[in-house]
């Protein structure tokens, strides 16, 4: 590889965000501090400073740890940047080298600048010392959290859920010989089609346009790394306006989470575009733009999934629009997806399952209402999606089963009005509640008001001091770990083809990642997992560790008491030695309120948590002993009162019921 005498450099903002401090902090030591590295470059007003120099000194000074990883130390430079796009072309730069064979970058990609270069030389020396692919699926997901407000990324959960169902969807016999995503962003739809096609021969070709030209190029630079055996197009432009990929626009399998509520999307000048089989969409309908745009480039059976905002569905500016598709049989399916599957996590999104037109007449379109597939965070905080009932709902209805939240509509009966189709709409059931029912559920409330009751009394008795007894301080995990008090494990990033989704395996152990935090609960097989830990590439709990989900939106902490389970990205293991330190104690701590944003690597809530900078208490073994057991209580009460508030929705949505039909009576 090629040297360069010139030192990676980074300002004093760099430096902040390398020690997790703010920039006046870094001022106070360069005033403070004799030893204070010297500047390599830059301005007076804008110094730029040796990353090895400021490293060195912040070693030095106990600013960082020197446990800290390599990416740790070379991401600040990296964000140092500070423009998005430019971070985007080094860590795609860094990617092109990294595949095999080696890409060169697309045709009118920028230039990196010298001191660019010598970053991206040690993105790809760091990369090769583990797996190059997960290397830059860390720092993909790094970029990402950075700039997450700017980006729409389909969630994985959402991707592997759209490919399922157009999976179920085309005729299983044939193979899938080209997937489409014609606004594939950061690539999670084309990833998801690659882990479950790949394995096919000949695998498919998995072609995306995107039209951020940065994005495009990162999304390029991931499938090669994951995919290399796969034929991949990848290209920045206008899907609708410049129809790019014309050699790879045809294809079995179209996803797609197009963008919406653009008005400048190209309505005047795309007036005769033959691509409007079914009605030039108005200005105030782009969506149903991307839907036409993506029949369009199906080939004979091919499918296509779509994420579509739900007004689509049912404003009157697209009924002759929607009622051409239903006619002709292209919408096979539409499916109502929980509120938070995906940004905007405010908004119950659809699902519009399409398919090349039928040569007869279309009979029914299939209906899923699938927003009540919610379940119980796997911690018991929240609520999230339960993609497993919803994938084995809307699979069941695609193959003729009769449930709760599924109907057929004939066509005739859709085309006889606005063509609303609003699942929601059409799947109103009342469920049928007798006398045996509603005692169960009066049943059920009492024993959850009683478990909430015994939970209440036992931290109850508590109150709130005046203030921290003088003898109590603070330290901070960092300290603990170096005084031997605790050991601090990360978790592993986990390769896709171990993980496994739905059904556990008799023998299998779940995965936790800041998504099973939330609802999604993935697993690996027992053996595999023992096979990753004895090899260091995995990391399993123990009864009494303390678990530490360390992103920020999904930050978490509590003590394995159910284990062992496998330890994924963004989490870690903290084994404490019971004799110094009590888990339940360190636990209470751990998770008070706030501490999260002090520890956190930025200021904003895409941060990740530097568990080494997380807040402990001060106190001696019998106070830690006495917390922790006030701790354990106070998760007692969070799970009764989330348990009661289940038990209320059931009881109350049954009694609204039979109060609407006139059935609710006094004995």
């Amino acid at each position: 590889m090629e040297q360069h005498d010139e030192p990676v450099t980074l300002s004093l903002a760099g430096i902040a965000r390398l020690a997790g401090v703010g920039r006046a902090a870094v001022s106070n030591w360069r005033r403070r501090h004799s030893d204070f590295p010297e500047p390599v470059g830059g301005t007076d007003a804008s110094p730029l400073f040796s990353l090895a120099d400021a490293e060195s000194w912040l070693l030095r000074h106990g600013k960082i740890d020197e446990s800290s990883s390599g990416w740790d130390r070379l991401w600040p430079r990296i964000e140092d940047l500070g423009d998005r796009d430019g971070m985007a072309h080094l860590l795609a730069s860094a990617g092109e080298r990294l595949a095999i064979p080696a890409m060169n970058p697309p045709r009118g990609a920028p230039e990196l600048s010298a001191a660019d270069r010598r970053v991206a030389d040690e993105v790809v020396r760091l990369a090769l010392r583990q797996s190059p692919k997960e290397a830059f699926a860390v720092l993909l997901d790094r970029w990402h959290a950075v700039h997450v407000r700017q980006l729409i990324v389909s969630p994985r959960q959402l991707a592997d859920t759209m490919v399922a169902l157009a999976a179920e969807l085309r005729d299983g016999s044939a193979p899938v010989r080209r997937v489409l995503d014609p606004a594939c962003g950061m690539g999670s739809l084309l990833a998801a089609s690659g882990r479950r096609w790949s394995g096919q021969v000949p695998p498919p070709a998995l072609a995306g346009v995107d039209n951020d030209a940065a994005v495009a190029r990162l999304t390029r630079a991931r499938l090669a790394l994951e995919f290399p055996g796969c034929e991949r197009h990848v290209q920045s432009g206008d899907t609708l306006l410049d129809a790019p990929l014309r050699h790879a626009s045809r294809a079995d399998v179209v996803l797609s989470y197009p963008p919406s509520n653009e008005r400048a999307w190209g309505h005047d000048e795309l007036a005769t575009d033959p691509r409007w089989t079914y009605g030039t969409p108005p200005r105030t309908e782009p969506e149903l733009a991307w839907v036409q745009h993506c029949l369009s480039v199906l080939e004979p059976g091919g499918v296509a999934v779509l994420v579509l905002p739900p007004g689509v569905a049912s404003r009157r500016a697209g009924r002759r629009i929607r009622a051409g598709l239903v006619r002709t049989g292209a919408v096979r399916a539409v499916v109502a997806l929980p509120p938070g599957s995906a940004p905007p996590h405010g908004v119950g999104l659809h699902l519009w399952l399409l398919a090349t037109p039928r040569e007869h007449s279309a009979e029914e379109v299939t209906f899923v209402d699938a927003a009540d597939c919610r379940t119980t965070a796997l911690t018991g905080r929240g609520m999230a999606v339960d993609w497993d009932g919803l994938r084995e709902r809307t699979v069941a209805a695609l193959r003729g089963s009769d449930l709760p939240g599924v109907t057929r509509v004939p066509t005739a009966e859709l085309l006889s009005d606005e063509t609303e189709l609003t699942p929601s709409r059409r799947t109103v059931t009342e469920r049928s509640v007798g006398p045996v029912e509603l005692r169960r559920a009066w049943t059920g409330w009492d024993k959850a008001l009683m478990d909430m009751d015994d939970a209440a009394k036992a931290v109850r008795e508590h109150e709130a001091s005046a203030a921290v007894p003088d003898d109590f301080g603070y330290t901070f995990v960092g300290d603990l770990e170096r005084s031997g008090a605790l050991d601090v494990t990360p978790g592993k990033v986990l390769a896709d083809d171990l993980i496994r989704q739905g059904a556990h395996a008799e023998d299998s152990l779940p995965v936790v990642t800041p998504w099973a935090v939330w609802g999604e609960e993935p697993w690996v097989a027992a053996a595999q997992a023992a096979e990753l830990e004895a090899e260091g590439q995995g990391v399993l709990t123990s009864f009494g560790d303390v678990v530490v989900v360390t992103a920020a939106g999904g930050f978490d902490v509590w003590v394995e008491t159910a284990g062992p389970r496998l330890l994924g990205a963004h989490t870690v293991r903290l084994r404490t030695d019971p004799a110094l330190l009590d888990p339940f104690f360190l636990a209470a701590c751990l998770s008070a309120p706030g501490n999260d944003q002090r520890a956190g690597t930025r200021a904003s809530s895409t941060s990740r948590v530097d568990v080494r900078r997380l807040r402990v208490l001060r106190a001696p073994a019998t106070q830690q002993r006495r917390i922790g057991e006030v701790h354990r209580r106070l998760v007692r009460f969070r799970e009764a009162v989330a348990d009661l508030g289940r038990h209320g929705d059931v009881l109350s949505a049954m009694l609204s019921g039979l109060l609407a039909q006139g059935r609710l009576t006094e004995e």
